[in-house]
């Protein structure tokens, strides 16, 4: 047992017994993640991971970082803490597939005001299971107790997935050209973006989270809001195997315009018929409320495109039944065109 104790830092304001305690609580969730070659033993002062190369030739390692933003002020508002960690891990690993990679361990970082084990238990409970959607292993992180720094009731989550690929398969944008296909994958609503402009246009700290929303087909503005980001890794892996993938885009902050063309090389773009996108009843919600500009829109958020994967023509319709045949009801939504334009919405 450890039997550190400070009286002094705790009446800073840091109490490290209840950092112990939350590593004791979080230590089932964590143990949900372990893979081939994982070590649960978290409490070290480094997290461990055996490579298994098995397969590949010449490995390249990617990683990707990010945090989960201002959504953690509707997990405040609505006191729910375990399902930010989805977020986190999605907006990691996410990126890591963007280049072919499969995501093999994370690692987060909590920064909070002041540590209630509880609390931090069930954030890492929400990390978990977004490592175990994402086949990845949980192999260590930090809490860190920031009293004067952080409000006492709030806190901040950020972590980083690193992956493997095999240096031939990486994805290469360059091997595109024009007539190749554009296939849309749907996310799950906002994701973790967009959501400063969210919260202003629904002055969410002073309206109901609670009430159902006809729009929304009966579900609670917070319920909608506070749904965790898709990961996409198994469905992604699966199609990696099977067919030439030519570009992906993670639709982040940034929309469309952002997004997609950094998957296309120059010289070429990606033409969309705005009616062949199927925007979630949130996003309509959003511009309506916010009297927000279509543009603005298809700017800052992913208006339910979660992923997007370009394919040669002749592999479209193999690559929408293998994503569909691993639970993403993907469609073709735009054809690569020559352009200087990146996306051009008609």
């Amino acid at each position: 047992m450890n039997k550190s104790k400070s009286d002094s830092y705790a009446k800073a304001g840091v109490d490290i017994t209840a950092g112990y305690k939350a590593v004791e609580l979080m230590k089932k969730h964590i143990a949900r993640t372990v893979v081939n070659g994982g070590n649960a033993d978290i409490g070290g002062f480094g997290g461990l991971f055996a490579l298994d190369l098995n397969g590949i030739t010449n490995p390249v390692l990617v990683s990707g970082t990010d945090g989960v933003g201002t959504k953690l002020k509707l997990a405040f508002l609505l006191d729910k803490h375990n399902t930010v960690g989805i977020d986190c891990v999605a907006m990691c690993v996410n990126d890591v597939l963007c280049v072919g990679a499969k995501p093999l361990f994370f690692l987060d970082y909590i920064a909070c005001g002041k540590n209630v084990p509880e609390k931090i238990a069930s954030i890492v409970e929400g990390v978990a299971e977004g490592c175990v959607q994402a086949g990845s292993e949980l192999i260590g992180g930090e809490t860190a107790e920031m009293p004067g720094f952080y409000p006492v009731d709030e806190y901040d989550l950020a972590g980083f997935s690193v992956g493997v690929v095999d240096r031939a398969k990486i994805i290469d944008k360059n091997s595109m050209k024009e007539g190749d296909v554009m296939i849309a994958i749907p996310s799950s609503g906002v994701h973790s973006n967009g959501f400063s402009l969210v919260r202003k246009v629904f002055d969410v700290e002073n309206c109901d989270l609670t009430a159902p929303v006809e729009e929304l087909g009966g579900k609670s503005l917070g319920e909608t809001l506070l749904t965790p980001t898709k990961i996409y890794v198994k469905p992604m892996l699966a199609l990696f195997e099977q067919v030439k993938v030519k570009g992906v885009s993670h639709i982040t902050g940034g929309g469309f315009y952002e997004n997609m063309p950094r998957s296309i090389p120059n010289g070429l773009g990606v033409k969309i018929k705005k009616e062949d996108v199927r925007v979630l009843p949130i996003f309509k919600l959003i511009q309506k409320t916010g009297g927000i500009d279509e543009r603005d829109m298809f700017n800052t958020f992913n208006m339910g495109v979660g992923m997007s994967v370009v394919v040669s023509r002749e592999d479209a319709d193999r690559a929408v039944e293998i994503l569909k045949q691993n639970g993403e009801d993907a469609y073709i939504i735009g054809e690569i065109i020559k352009s200087e334009d990146g996306v051009v919405l008609c």
